[in-house]
């Protein structure tokens, strides 16, 4: 399988996004309302100083009630009455939901399960991206809002569909999966061989002798193919990459300096491979929805996707581009935010580099699917606490303007690779406790508990920056990859790495000899068996520490036995290594720790490669983050997560306070101040 590229290149962005003020607004959707409404709207914007609005996300119906037949007058009326304001325009294209004209019209172009059961109108992301009719009439679609505003003076930023990730099984994917795979493996007898080998198709006699007998991975009797299925994934994330880029390049036809994004979806919702990604959007733009009531979580969580969502964006501000205003979204139920905490997340989001505040939705529907959503105006209106806080966060950011387009910088970083969360992501595998992004999350939780700060990056991407780089569950490892993080390491880094790692190359093959596949003499051990565990049984490491779902047998080959397991099924053998080589030192856990002893790990590991807390004597849940200008201006962003008042030393003026700090501050819980630090002498 060919490299898939190690992140941001130098070449972005395409057409700069900066800004002066921070975004602040959300999904802005007057279709749905009438012109009573929008005047009460008009209002309530000027009084919470909204600054930016997205129209458009879901109204093809609306705009395009018959195929052919555009209706743009009430867009036309809708951004004359922003740009009146003063109100700017995130404007979409609304191609993540066909109107019910074009299912009827293209009933092929609807998505297929893999069961095979044809999916109907009556949701959104009713469509397959893989389908000639959607895509020509999606294509349209941009074309015609292109053409149509691309003078007007509201528009700001170009949002194309929405949250993209919607897989389909059906022959148009069959058909384009068989192109993608001829582009990768080559034409004719000689490709199909390439791919016969790739994915060992001699087991289970599944050998292909013609490209017509490759399918998608539908429903099957027993176990998929993994090297099959890890492709589909692959092939999904850049079929849905080219239908990105048609909008965007039509958009760029008529509006070449306005700058294009699409909203990712965090944390792992979407199947996408985000560094690929992050090279074809302007400015990375994500949506974030917290799953805990607990502050605690809800710190980790935020920095989790706001340290991913810089990182994608290669460091510069990014765009928050939907977050939740007054809920915290969990599987069966909404619940209700504390008072102040959508003002404590938002400015969190802004500590690691977001320059926007944006959120789903302005005003709650008042029907269909989501009209439990949250929103900056309630059902309530302007009664509301919600709606009182909206008005509130507007004046602190109003005060916090001076911050955009300074950048966070990291010591450390995380791997992040779309390849091992895929690979991963099989039911052939040992334990099912192995889940890619929940070891990922973890590892940076650590992090995050012991106040570093962090970055992402991707395995082949140049890591001579960072002194300490962790890599959990980097199942699939390629040789290029493998060989970089072996440099790094010679070079001087320090390489944490975790268990089930290097496993499999990067057609999904098991490597042979012991694990993990290039990088055993960089660890100085060799792993030579795996011990997949019961939930119930947890691991007594010596001298600390425990571990839980997962042990191995190591093969020590020069490393130094930091932990042995006290117990289990490798009783007495070692668990965690340290290995000196070249100028660096490559650390191994062979299990998974629980979090205190993964925080203490991260901690020991981070202080013997010179990494340091943003502010070292900070209690835990006290988040301290700095963003910086070329010029030597800096900000110190304090939010307390923890459940007790938190006392720190800090110095400079708080922006949200409007107030002299120091030398030390008190925060109460929940609280969050941006202090404007003085500038270093010289």
């Amino acid at each position: 399988m060919p490299h898939r590229g190690a992140g941001p290149d130098d070449g972005r962005p395409h057409t700069p996004w900066t800004t002066d003020r921070i975004w602040f607004g959300g999904d802005y959707n007057p279709e749905q309302w009438d012109p009573a409404t929008w005047a009460e709207d008009d209002l309530l914007m000027a009084q919470s100083r909204i600054t930016t609005v997205t129209v458009g996300v879901f109204s093809w119906s609306v705009l395009e009630p018959e195929e052919g037949r555009f209706t743009f007058g009430w867009l036309d009326a809708t951004l004359d009455r922003l740009h009146a304001q003063g109100i700017q325009v995130v404007l979409a294209t609304p191609t993540a939901s066909p109107p019910p004209w074009f299912t009827l019209a293209h009933p092929d172009a609807l998505p297929v399960s893999p069961e095979g059961t044809r999916l109907w109108h009556g949701s959104r992301d009713t469509y397959c991206a893989a389908a000639p009719a959607y895509r020509r009439a999606a294509l349209r679609m941009a074309a015609k809002l292109a053409a149509r505003y691309a003078d007007h003076p509201a528009l700001a930023l170009w949002h194309v569909h929405n949250e993209y990730g919607t897989l389909c099984w059906c022959d148009h994917t069959a058909g384009a999966f068989r192109r993608w795979l001829r582009a990768c493996y080559g034409e004719g007898a000689a490709g199909l061989d390439a791919l016969n080998e790739a994915w060992g198709t001699t087991f289970w006699s599944q050998r292909y002798s013609t490209w017509r007998q490759v399918l998608p991975p539908r429903a099957t009797q027993y176990l998929h193919n993994p090297s099959h299925t890890l492709d589909f994934r692959r092939f999904w994330s850049d079929e849905l990459l080219a239908a990105y880029r048609e909008q965007r390049d039509e958009i760029r036809r008529h509006t070449p300096d306005v700058p294009v994004t699409t909203n990712f979806m965090l944390p792992d919702y979407q199947n996408l491979d985000l560094w690929r990604w992050s090279r074809e959007v302007d400015v990375v733009a994500v949506d974030h929805y917290l799953g805990s009531p607990d502050p605690l979580a809800t710190g980790a969580d935020l920095a989790f996707g706001a340290d991913r969502a810089r990182s994608f964006n290669g460091g510069r501000p990014w765009v928050l581009m939907e977050q939740a205003a007054n809920l915290v979204v969990q599987p069966d139920r909404l619940l209700t935010k504390s008072p102040g905490a959508s003002r404590r997340d938002t400015l969190s989001y802004l500590a690691r580099g977001a320059d926007t505040a944006m959120f789903f939705q302005w005003r709650a529907s008042r029907s269909g699917a989501e009209l439990h959503h949250a929103s900056l105006v309630p059902h309530a209106g302007r009664r509301s606490r919600v709606y009182r806080e909206t008005v509130e966060l507007g004046d602190t950011l109003h005060r916090l303007a001076e911050v955009t387009g300074s950048m966070v910088f990291a010591d450390v970083a995380v791997l992040w690779d779309a390849d091992s969360w895929w690979g991963l992501d099989n039911r052939c595998f040992p334990s099912g406790r192995l889940r890619y992004p929940d070891l990922v999350r973890e590892t940076h939780a650590a992090l995050w508990r012991n106040g570093i700060t962090t970055d992402f990056a991707a395995p082949g991407a140049d890591l001579s920056g960072y002194r300490l780089v962790l890599a959990p569950g980097l199942y699939l490892l390629g040789d290029a990859e493998a060989a970089n993080l072996d440099a790094y390491v010679r070079g001087g880094g320090h390489l944490l790495l975790g268990c089930f790692s290097g496993v499999a190359d990067t057609s999904h093959r098991i490597r042979l000899g012991g694990f993990p596949g290039g990088l055993r003499e960089t660890l100085g051990l060799t792993v030579t068996e795996w011990h997949p565990l019961p939930d119930e049984v947890s691991l007594a490491l010596d001298p600390w520490g425990h571990g839980r779902w997962w042990a191995e047998d190591l093969d020590v080959e020069g490393a130094e036995v930091v932990a042995r397991y006290g117990d289990g099924p490798v009783a007495g053998g070692p668990a965690i290594t340290r290995h000196p080589y070249g100028e660096g030192t490559g650390w191994y856990l062979s299990t998974v720790l629980d979090a205190p002893s993964l925080t203490e790990l991260v901690g020991t590991i981070a202080a013997q490669a010179g990494v340091s807390a943003v502010l070292p004597d900070a209690p835990t849940g006290l988040d301290a983050v700095r963003r910086r200008m070329p010029d030597g201006a800096s900000w110190l962003f304090l939010t307390n997560f923890g459940a007790e008042a938190a006392t720190v030393a800090a110095s400079g003026h708080d922006l949200v306070g409007d107030r002299a700090i120091g030398p030390s501050l008190v925060l109460a819980p929940g609280e969050v101040v941006v202090i404007r630090e003085a500038r270093p002498a010289g």
